[in-house]
């Protein structure tokens, strides 16, 4: 099978021919990479290694290509950002939100830097898809976000606090959030959709011990949002992607009301998400991505710690299929390129659904 063929066949919970694997990869991680197999070629890369990649086409608001680890200084929706070197990694941070001191819901009429849905560049994301489509690999895009947005445009504490007490000032933010995301998502699947096979929400939810809101705010303030999302997407002919880190499990529910139909990273060192209970109580209704786990094991295990751990993922998040194995969000710099490689091969050689006593038979 093609990497296309095989995600499609992922997706659609047919019979493949291994467990697929992706990945998803800090900007150095990518080239120890590429220094290390001499080869430059992102997509190139990627059929190298034998991935099943699922190649990103985010759009960009004037410019070629979104980035989400790179920015001129704002980011689209004109928040500042501030590169900053941490060890081996270099970061984008957000500098304080745009609207943080407003107190008005008029006063969000008077904000200069809404993104014109008009603007980001469709025909360079077509362009992506179709080159991606060459190497037959499945592609996601574009970036849609509620909260997370609305927490860079008005800094964490304050946006925390609208939860409980400015409710009014919220729902006219994320109004607008949505609507000019919607916009650009219609635009969007209309000029590449033909070569797009998911489309990525994201959203944090939990943090590493619990959630980040209430379950009565998620339901008031997001889930009427995602459910809309879910639907335009599902229209399109397309699956929906969520992602969510951290403790995350009382919210599952409601993203599978939704109709969200892959669920990641799979934080399962995080409460409530352990990768057994996860997949008993909710593998007939998501797709498992990522799991593998990239705060730990494939930054400071060893390569058999890593092959380990691909194993325990498969026989729990795919014990019956329905699994794609990926590095639970991107690889982090410094992380042994040894390990990345142990990970990939430990799962390609894992067939789907194939068990012996419980467990998988490797081929």
């Amino acid at each position: 099978m093609t990497p296309l063929e095989r995600i499609h066949a992922v997706l659609e919970r047919r019979d493949i021919d291994r467990t697929p694997v992706d990945i998803w990869l800090t900007p150095e991680m990518l080239q120890a990479l590429q220094s290390h197999t001499g080869i430059q070629d992102e997509l190139a890369l990627y059929r190298h290694l034998g991935l099943d990649k699922i190649v990103w086409v985010f759009p960009g608001y004037r410019t070629e290509r979104f980035d989400p680890n790179q920015s001129d200084g704002r980011d689209p929706w004109g928040v500042p950002t501030l590169r900053v070197k941490s060890g081996a990694a270099t970061y984008q941070e957000y500098g304080e939100g745009p609207l943080a001191a407003m107190e008005s819901p008029a006063q969000l009429d008077d904000y200069p830097f809404w993104p014109d849905p008009e603007k980001f560049n469709y025909e360079a994301a077509a362009s992506l898809a179709g080159r991606a489509r060459s190497f037959d690999f499945a592609t996601i895009g574009p970036w849609l976000s509620n909260f997370e947005i609305y927490c860079h445009l008005r800094g964490m504490e304050n946006a925390l606090a609208d939860l409980i007490c400015e409710h009014e000032f919220l729902t006219a933010a994320l109004d607008r959030i949505e609507s000019i995301q919607t916009a650009m998502l219609n635009r969007f699947l209309a000029c590449a959709g033909k070569q797009i096979d998911l489309v990525f929400i994201s959203d944090d939810l939990g943090t590493q011990e619990s959630q980040l809101m209430s379950l009565r705010a998620f339901e008031e303030h997001l889930k009427p949002r995602i459910h809309r999302w879910c639907t335009l997407i599902h229209s399109h002919g397309k699956k929906v992607l969520f992602h969510t880190d951290g403790a995350s499990r009382p919210f599952l529910p409601h993203l599978a009301d939704c109709g969200v139909d892959l669920l990641n990273p799979i934080q399962h060192v995080c409460p409530g998400m352990e990768a057994g209970p996860l997949r008993h109580d909710f593998g007939d209704q998501f797709i498992f991505h990522g799991g593998i786990d990239n705060q730990h094991v494939l930054p400071h295990g060893s390569p058999d710690e890593v092959r380990a751990e691909v194993r325990r993922c498969i026989e729990t998040l795919g014990q019956s299929g329905g699994y794609i194995v990926c590095s639970c969000h991107n690889v982090q710099a410094g992380t042994p390129v040894g390990n990345v490689l142990s990970m990939i091969d430990e799962a390609q050689q894992w067939p789907s659904d194939t068990r012996v006593s419980g467990g998988f038979a490797r081929q």
